[in-house]
């Protein structure tokens, strides 16, 4: 069994949350100009970041979360020991 990185991951976690395929996931994935990631489906990828990252996110960051590439730096912000490549 292959461990995934962390971006694989992240992607994953994307796809899973906002319910979209995984190549649709980049770093100009942006909250509201994806139909899915709306604001109900921004609290369930909030909830499910927070699972398979193992964090827990300060209000201003999940407010903050607008992208998936703001994504990637607060999850750094959160541990960084994380490397998304």
């Amino acid at each position: 069994m292959t461990i995934p990185s962390s971006l694989e991951l992240l992607k994953q976690s994307f796809a899973t949350a906002l319910d979209i395929e995984l190549e649709s996931i980049n770093d100009k994935l942006a909250y509201q100009e994806n139909p899915k990631w709306d604001s109900t489906a921004h609290m369930m990828l909030i909830a499910q970041l927070e699972t398979d990252f193992d964090v827990m996110f300060e209000m201003d960051d999940i407010l903050d979360m607008s992208s998936f590439a703001k994504a990637q730096s607060i999850l750094i912000k959160c541990n960084p020991e994380l490397i998304f490549d």
